[in-house]
């Protein structure tokens, strides 16, 4: 764990080095395109579709049909709703920003996903068309929101890195839950991992005790589902 966790420092270093030679506007428009593109409300979608590759075969037992239909029900359910509910709370002026920027606004969301995350684990551990790998996500990315939301009172953790934390270490996971050749995929999860973490240094006000915490907080709770659910 430690040698890929000193290969994300290195490769966000080398990130940061090449992108102070470009201009401070393109820069940002970057840091802020991956920040979307990597939003934690994508992170389940995105395991989905990782699983759907490196994993066929435990979708063996249902149709191409049946498969894409849970592809979308997880993105409505871990992305599309949650995404919805932060948009009527900031209609309603319910909280300042529809970007959550305080402390204050990231309450009732962090509440809005806990039930959306344990909704899902709650689907995958009582059906048995499901993959291992999705219980032990669905319940660690449960935990950490029920963390986040408690630290919340105290600082305002980075999203971002706790969400590209958990798909890294759930990545590196399923390495130790199936046969399979899985480095390909950890090197590019340690590779994402450290682009979000560069961009949210770019665009975000967040200090890196924030992005420290929220990485910690990912990573420490798919380690505790997979153990718990193992």
């Amino acid at each position: 764990m430690y040698p890929l966790l000193d290969y994300a420092k290195n490769c966000s270093k080398n990130i940061n080095r090449l992108m102070e030679n470009q201009s401070p506007k393109f820069l940002k428009i970057l840091a802020q395109l991956i920040s979307y593109i990597a939003h934690p409300l994508f992170i389940p979608t995105y395991f989905f579709l990782y699983l759907m590759q490196v994993v066929p075969f435990e979708f063996a037992s249902i149709t191409d049909w049946q498969l894409k239909m849970k592809l979308f029900s997880v993105f409505w359910l871990t992305a599309f709703f949650p995404a919805f509910a932060v948009f009527l709370l900031w209609r309603l002026k319910f909280s300042d920003s529809i970007f959550l920027k305080t402390q204050k606004d990231r309450i009732i969301p962090y509440v809005i996903v806990m039930f959306f995350y344990w909704w899902m684990y709650y689907l995958s551990r009582n059906f048995a068309d499901q993959p291992l790998a999705l219980k032990y996500f669905y319940f660690g990315i449960f935990i950490a929101s029920a963390i986040g939301l408690t630290a919340n009172h105290f600082i305002k953790v980075s999203l971002h890195t706790m969400g590209v934390s958990g798909l890294l270490t759930a990545v590196l996971l399923v390495s130790f839950s199936y046969p399979i050749n899985n480095l390909p995929w950890v090197i590019v999860a340690v590779a994402i991992a450290a682009l979000v973490w560069s961009a949210r240094m770019i665009v975000s006000d967040h200090t890196n005790k924030e992005l420290v915490v929220g990485f910690a907080i990912g990573l420490s709770t798919q380690l505790a589902a997979f153990f718990w659910v193992n």
